[in-house]
Order: C-alpha cells, then structure tokens, then sequence
C-alpha cells in the first residue's frame, strides 16, 4: 500500500500526485497542481517545479538553487484555504493555501495566495503572494 500523499489530501501517494510526478498524468485544475506542487517540494523533485512553472517565469529559474532549497526545507502539511476559477474550462485560477514548514529546525507556516495559467492546455503556476 502507498503512502499518505504529502499534499495532505487523505488519498495515497499512489492515487494523488505519484502519477503527475511521474508524467503518467496532466493535472486538471490548478488546485491539482498545486498540490502535486508541494508534494514536488516535499519529495525534492525541482525538475517537476521548473517543468511546472510559466514560461517566463522558468526562464528565471535556477533549478540548482531550487534543488538546495527543497533540501533545506521539510514539508510538514499543507491546507487549502480557498480557489478561485482553475477549473477544467479556465485559462486562469488562484489558490490560496497554507503549509506548515520546518527550515533551519524552525516551525514556520507559509501563506500563499497562488496564480496558475494555462499554456499549451496545461497548468502551469505563473507567481504568487507570500506572508
């Protein structure tokens, strides 16, 4: 049996985000990647960050970096608090959410009000605003 899903979903890994991770699967709405996301995190899986992220903004990256960080960073949980559009039909969705982090042997809860577009019919997350 898999494990819980690091997204906090309630579903095993095996039926949550392991096959968005491993491409067998396209995630639908932006709350769906969202959460493949900080199970990507989670796991260390930059490339799946970098492969995730718009366009422009990839361009930015620096996926060594965002490597290091996933290190640094132990994902304890993660809730969604809100989305707004990022369904099947939109080009455009938010999703706000909170995760509980541990960085440096320090709890810390991340608040995020993220924005997803679509390019070539999939998500992708575009920026967002952070506490």
């Amino acid at each position: 049996m898999s494990r819980p899903c690091p997204c906090a979903s309630k579903l095993t890994f095996d039926r949550c985000c392991e096959p968005y991770l491993d491409g067998k699967k396209i995630p639908d709405t932006a709350e769906k990647l969202m959460r493949s996301r900080f199970s990507a995190y989670a796991l260390g899986r930059a490339d799946y960050l970098a492969a995730t992220t718009a366009a422009a903004e990839r361009e930015k990256l620096d996926v060594e970096e965002l490597a290091r960080y996933c290190r640094a960073v132990r994902c304890i949980s993660m809730k969604v608090l809100g989305t707004k559009a990022g369904g099947p039909g939109d080009e455009t969705g938010e999703v706000v959410f909170h995760a509980k982090l541990l960085i440096n042997g320090k709890r810390m809860l991340h608040w995020e009000r993220s924005r997803f577009v679509r390019e070539e019919g999939r998500w992708a997350y575009l920026d967002g605003e952070t506490n």
